[in-house]
């Protein structure tokens, strides 16, 4: 049952690579439930096999010796395997549903949405605590550097550790490489308002994770490329399932609905006394909107379902936008309007 169990995720790992796309396996293999299958399994093989060893016949010792109650244990394992395995091949079946996969990603940029667009805008910069600040808000040019040990993307920012030591030395920290960012050795990925001892420098940089591949926990940007790459899949001629990307953009509203409504991102992480300790710069909402329908338009030109999904996106943002945002998506529209009629 454990070769049965691994070959199965592994066919379904090169279905999911070559249909949705290499980055949507992540997705797969975090499934707290396909971790607990392949657990089970391989625990069982392990503990028949350390007990198979226990067991002597008179042929290979003096006295025979067999652990009943071990074995016991053995044959009910095995029956539980046979009921896993048949939750596995029904799990698996509905895990690959193209459905499945879109909610998936749809969380992942659900829980990194809430990060740099939080439903309160507490976090925030205004005119009068830029005091101290260079003239476009940046810290001054003269601070500390730190600069990237390793080539990579960075796939997290301890945020809250670069705030209590901005507090504790009496500096303003700005995140230069935010999530997202491929790195180079010598790259900067954090600046400072002072200079800073050879320790606070180090902290600084272990509070930067980098490594070889983008993640959507913090990436709000690959959140919803992840979301925009099973879109453009279902689109390609070898799927040619236009209805993917009309789902695709169905749910993304979900998501960019009330973020239009919501405003613009975090700027800032304060101190107790409300002076920016942290400057952050998160990718605009109205950058992520322009994103997902310049791509979606690139790949539907001769697709009028989902040209029309797009149609019906854009609506839903214009109904939610603020008076800043009245018109923001006319040439969209024009554009969508334009490749549908022609």
């Amino acid at each position: 049952m454990a070769g049965t169990s691994f070959s199965i995720t592994i066919s379904v790992l090169a279905t999911t690579s070559s249909t949705y796309g290499p980055r949507l396996v992540r997705n797969f293999m975090a499934d707290r439930a396909n971790q607990f299958v392949l657990a089970t399994f391989t625990s069982t093989f392990l503990y028949c096999i350390v007990v198979m060893r226990t067991v002597h016949t008179e042929v290979d010792d003096t006295s025979a010796f067999v652990p009943v109650i071990a074995v016991h244990v053995a044959v009910l394992l095995s029956v539980f395997d046979v009921g896993v395995l048949v939750f596995f091949i029904h799990h698996i079946a509905g895990s690959v549903q193209i459905t499945s996969l879109q909610a998936r990603v749809l969380d992942d940029l659900r829980a990194v949405a809430a990060l740099v667009y939080p439903t309160s805008p507490g976090d925030d910069v205004d005119q009068e605590a830029r005091a101290g600040l260079s003239d476009d808000g940046s810290v001054p040019a003269d601070g500390a550097v730190v600069r990237a040990d390793a080539d990579g993307y960075v796939q997290a920012v301890a945020w809250e550790a670069l705030r209590r030591a901005a507090v504790r030395d009496g500096v303003v920290v700005e995140v230069v490489a935010m999530p997202g960012r491929y790195v180079i050795v010598g790259d900067p990925l954090v600046v400072t308002s002072a200079s800073l001892a050879a320790d606070a420098v180090r902290e600084l940089r272990r509070a930067v994770t980098l490594g070889a591949a983008r993640t959507p926990h913090q990436d709000v940007e690959f959140a919803l490329q992840q979301l925009v790459e099973i879109a453009v899949r279902g689109l390609a001629s070898g799927s040619n399932d236009p209805y993917t990307a009309v789902s695709a953009l169905d749910m993304s509203a979900g998501v960019l609905v009330p973020l239009w409504r919501r405003g613009e991102p975090v700027t800032a992480l304060l101190d107790d006394d409300g002076a920016p300790a942290v400057l952050v710069s998160w990718p605009s909402v109205d950058e992520l909107v322009d994103s997902l329908f310049d791509t979606v338009r690139t790949y539907a030109l001769d697709q009028p379902a989902v040209l029309a999904a797009a149609l019906r996106l854009i609506a839903r943002l214009d109904d939610a936008a603020g008076p800043a945002r009245a018109g923001r998506l006319a040439d969209h529209e024009r554009a969508v309007r334009g490749a549908l009629a022609s």
